[in-house]
Parts: C-alpha cells; structure tokens; sequence
C-alpha cells in the first residue's frame, strides 16, 4: 500500500482521534470533579469526628452523598476512558482494513455504536452526580439555616 492509497484512511481516522482529544478534555473535568470530592469528604469526616446529636446527623448525611458522588465519578471516568480506548481500537481496525484491503464495515460500525454509547453513558452519569451535588448543596444550606446567622466573634 503506498501513501496515496493511505490517505483516506487517515481523512476517516481523524473523526476517532478528535473525539479522543474531546474526551480526554471531559476526563479532566471528571477527575477535577472526583478530586473535590475527596478532599471535601476527608473534611467532613475529620469535621464529624468534633461533633455530635444534630450536626453530626448532618454531616454523616453529607457524607454519604459524597459516597455516591465518588461511585458515580467513578463509573463515569470507567466509561469515558472505555469510549476512548474503544476509539483507538476503531481506529486500529480501520487501519488495518486498509492495509488488508478487507471489508470490516460491520465491525467498524460496532466499535463506532459501542464508544458512542460508552461516551453518552458517562456523560450520563456525570449528570447524576451534577444532581447529587445539588442535594448535598441544598443539605448544606438548610443546615445553616438552622443554626442561623454567623455571629461576629471580633
């Protein structure tokens, strides 16, 4: 197979690789997200230690939410790293289609559905979390509102 004969094959290769660049840049978002979390959660549990009744009732419930923030960050980076590998090996077959001259349009096509469902699936999942953060956000604020306004200690 000489060069001319490969250019196509790259034209058609460069939608998986932009996709693969698109993905990473959400991988980054998730694991920024993921990050938080821990460290938010490593603040409430040494925050829960100090105190009791009510406001440990509070934070323990903050705490599970940010348990199931980090599960479904979790799974949503799981699913964003297998879109992306997906799409390498969409890429690889298409390649090596090329170069045997064959015809691989079916498994083409199912690599192609798979990392596309694997990408919505994350995204998803993403979206759950969003939700989640909102509920521990609403938590957090009926809690202050509870114990009313900050008061000046100066």
């Amino acid at each position: 197979m000489n060069f001319t004969e490969l250019i196509p094959t790259l034209e058609v290769a460069i939608g998986p690789v932009i996709l693969i660049s698109g993905v990473g840049s959400l991988l980054v978002s998730m694991t920024n997200r993921f990050g938080r979390v821990i460290d938010r959660a490593r603040q409430i549990a040494t925050d829960l230690r100090g105190h009791t009744g009510h406001e440990q009732r509070r934070l323990s419930c903050q705490l599970e939410i940010l348990v199931r923030r980090s599960r479904l960050l979790r799974l949503s980076i799981a699913l964003a790293i297998f879109s992306i590998l997906l799409a390498c090996l969409l890429i690889i077959i298409m390649f090596i289609t090329a170069l045997l001259r064959s015809d691989f349009g079916v498994p083409i096509t199912l690599l192609f559905i798979a990392c596309m469902g694997s990408l919505i699936a994350a995204v998803a999942v993403l979206l759950m979390d969003v939700n989640l953060s909102l509920a521990a956000m609403e938590l957090e604020i009926a809690g202050a509102a509870e114990n009313g306004p900050p008061t000046d200690q100066s």
